[in-house]
């Protein structure tokens, strides 16, 4: 009799843990999201895109500026947290994120891992030199000789990696410039709006330049695998373009000619 009742007692068990599965596999994403009132961003110290002006503690960037709008539509606060790139998918699916918005390219591990909104903004992983050496490199064959530095986990270290070269991942890419502006590493591997943004004149970084474009490639916002933030997402950026916002918004940051028409 005692057998009997434990095995009832585990085949319930069984059955609510299987229930408890099923909800939460079909619970919506923008329940969640409003029912605890904020939408947590996952970023990167990342100039257009999330940054932070001189004594300032407030991120601003054209990706911070939409992400608070968004967050805005669904009628929540936006909270930004600075992660570990080379972690986002595991802060996303553990929930300590809502979704990464921080100039994310859409690679295949990107895709298979997150549920991705439609791409919004065109780039191109580049190569960053000394400004006096820019003439050496113009070409990826050029490219063998030298000791990278890369932000561990992105496009740029899947590009040094896929040419075989020489890299120290670090953790962020504004850290790649810093070691290439020190000397410490002979290039680096970053986005070409965040150089855009943060090398040459009238930059801090005035004695660095990009030469070789590796790819080319496209922007888009994850959210966790088969959440419904990212149709919501997509809904919000068509109205934004439509309305002129999303334009205006980019042209604060400088990057209206990398955005891609919403429709």
């Amino acid at each position: 009799m005692k057998k009997k009742v434990i095995a009832m007692l585990l085949t319930a068990t069984m059955v609510l843990s299987m229930s408890a599965g099923v909800y939460a596999a079909d619970e919506s994403d923008a329940a969640y999201v409003k029912e605890k009132g904020t939408l947590v961003v996952g970023i990167t110290d990342f100039a257009p895109m999330d940054y932070k002006e001189e004594g300032s503690d407030d991120w601003v960037g054209f990706d911070a500026d939409m992400a608070a709008a968004f967050a805005e539509s669904l009628g929540v606060e936006v909270e930004f947290v600075e992660i570990d790139w080379d972690n986002k998918i595991m802060e996303l699916d553990g929930k300590t994120i809502d979704c990464v918005w921080n100039g994310m390219t859409l690679t295949d591990e990107v895709t298979s891992s997150m549920e991705c909104s439609n791409a919004y903004c065109k780039n191109a992983q580049v190569v960053v030199v000394p400004s006096d050496k820019a003439d050496d490199y113009q070409d990826t064959d050029s490219l063998s000789d030298l000791a990278f530095a890369v932000e561990a986990g992105s496009a740029g270290e899947e590009e040094v990696s896929n040419l075989g070269l020489e890299y120290t991942a670090v953790k962020a890419q504004s850290d790649a410039l810093m070691e290439v502006s020190a000397g410490t590493s002979d290039a680096a591997v970053i986005d070409l709006l965040m150089a855009a943004a943060m090398i040459g004149e009238g930059t801090g970084y005035e004695n660095l330049t990009h030469t070789v474009e590796l790819n080319s490639e496209e922007y888009g916002v994850g959210f966790r695998k088969g959440s419904d933030l990212a149709e919501a997402l997509n809904e919000f950026f068509v109205t934004s373009y439509e309305d002129g916002s999303m334009v205006e918004c980019a042209e604060k940051y400088g990057v209206q000619d990398a955005v891609i028409e919403q429709k």
